[in-house]
């Protein structure tokens, strides 16, 4: 069963699905600053799938989700220098620095199935087979290994750590808003 993020915010919080359906933005990268005279800048990678960010594909830029397309992109060590149309120079990236870029939700291709983009599962209601609420999905950390499901019970305020295993992850119901667990027995 693999669990595959398409999107975290930038300071390692995990964002996801409102109550009320997808996100409309999923965060690809942040921007940090102007880079030469052409108006490229330097972007931190957010995202899983760096391959989707090719030359033409339209992306937003910051809280206003201001509309670009992009010119180039090149790798540069751990981050890459992203070039845009609508940019020339470094006075026009200003505006842009440390901003995020993002895509819309309802863009990104399909997973095959037994995995799921991250926003997806955050937000999800947990449960036992026998129907007990355990609390609600609320962070996925990235280990190595495997992801790790932090469920957060709101009643008691209580937190439970689950690997995202199939041994303890039973079943996914996106349409139900639910994910069955077998709770690890040190529990």
């Amino acid at each position: 069963m693999k669990h595959r993020p398409s999107q975290s915010d930038y300071n390692g919080e995990s964002s996801g699905s409102p109550p009320l359906g997808e996100p409309v933005f999923l965060a690809v990268g942040f921007l940090r600053r102007a880079h030469g005279l052409q108006g490229e800048m330097v972007m931190d990678i957010l995202t899983d799938f760096p391959e989707r960010l090719v030359r033409g594909k339209i992306v937003y830029a910051g809280d206003e989700h201001v509309r670009l397309t992009i010119r180039s992109l090149r790798s540069r060590g751990k981050q890459v220098l992203i070039a845009f149309e609508e940019i020339g120079d470094p006075e026009s990236a200003a505006p842009y620095r440390n901003q995020y870029l993002f895509v819309r939700s309802d863009e990104i291709p399909p997973l095959p199935e037994g995995e799921y983009y991250h926003h997806e599962l955050l937000g999800l209601n947990v449960f036992t087979p026998g129907g007990k609420r355990l609390g609600t999905l609320v962070e996925i950390l990235e280990t190595g290994a495997n992801d790790v499901y932090i469920i957060r019970d709101e009643d008691s305020a209580s937190e439970l750590l689950v690997p995202a295993v199939q041994e303890f992850i039973l079943e996914i119901r996106l349409a139900e808003r639910m994910i069955i667990i077998s709770p690890p027995e040190w529990l």
